[in-house]
């Protein structure tokens, strides 16, 4: 049995993008984005151990990556190859509430195939971004006994790829979605029971982000709920649900 530190190690899964930020706030150009990139920063603040496995374009800034760097993220797992990095724009409304998605363009994330190292596939906590569920799978099968394995999904893969993701959520511990994503996946209205419908696909846990309305956890049986913290100045929701995640 392999030696477990007191600071649990993290390994990331995910997508690290650029994004372009339109909204209340002003237009913002070429951000640090992706998944992998708000899970990692805000895991950062809780374990000196946090490593990301994603893949960039030659057209990614290294200064994001040695921000990362500097905060004690390893991101040697992060491979760059030739062409352009995963890009999306959005746009959000003036409250903040709601977002238009007006480009995603893929590139060199089309074709990620995450592949772990022997230091990576020992770690303590995996969290598996939202990427396909083919390819969180196949993360899972290459580690070696996490103490847990958390993940997110998104409507694109509940409505396209229900079965694969079905089959990867019996490998999961914890799955953090957001309400729309929960009654989605389990054909249900009403959360507590979309949230029992959800357990019984095989997750121990399941955790329902509800925005400014905070969140819910449910494990064996029962229920947990927190509300979110009132900010006075919210500039960019960008990667709130990922950072949450990234301190859960």
């Amino acid at each position: 049995m392999k030696q477990r530190s007191a600071n649990r190690s993290i390994l990331v899964v995910g997508s690290v993008a650029l994004d372009d930020i339109d909204g209340p706030f002003g237009p913002h150009k070429d951000v640090l984005g992706g998944s992998a990139s708000f899970i990692a920063r805000a895991a950062s603040y809780w374990t000196t151990e946090v490593s990301v496995v994603a893949v960039v374009g030659d057209d990614f800034p290294q200064h994001y990556l040695d921000e990362l760097d500097a905060l004690g993220v390893d991101v040697a797992g992060v491979e760059r190859r030739a062409g352009e990095t995963f890009h999306w724009a959005g746009k959000y409304s003036d409250d903040l509430t709601t977002r238009e998605t007006l480009d995603t363009r893929l590139g060199v994330f089309a074709q990620f195939t995450p592949r772990l190292d022997n230091k990576q596939r020992q770690a303590d906590l995996v969290f598996l971004g939202n990427i396909d569920p083919i390819l969180q799978l196949d993360v899972v099968e290459q580690t070696e006994a996490p103490l847990l394995v958390a993940a997110d999904t998104m409507n694109f893969w509940i409505g396209g790829k229900r079965q694969e993701l079905e089959k990867t959520l019996k490998r999961v511990s914890t799955l953090l979605i957001n309400d729309e994503e929960a009654r989605q996946l389990a054909e249900e209205h009403n959360l507590r029971k979309a949230a029992a419908r959800i357990l019984k696909m095989g997750p121990t846990s399941v955790v329902i982000k509800r925005g400014d309305a905070g969140a819910l956890l449910f494990h064996g049986g029962g229920v947990f709920g927190v509300p979110a913290l009132p900010l006075e100045d919210v500039r960019d929701p960008t990667g709130a649900g990922d950072s949450f995640a990234g301190g859960f």
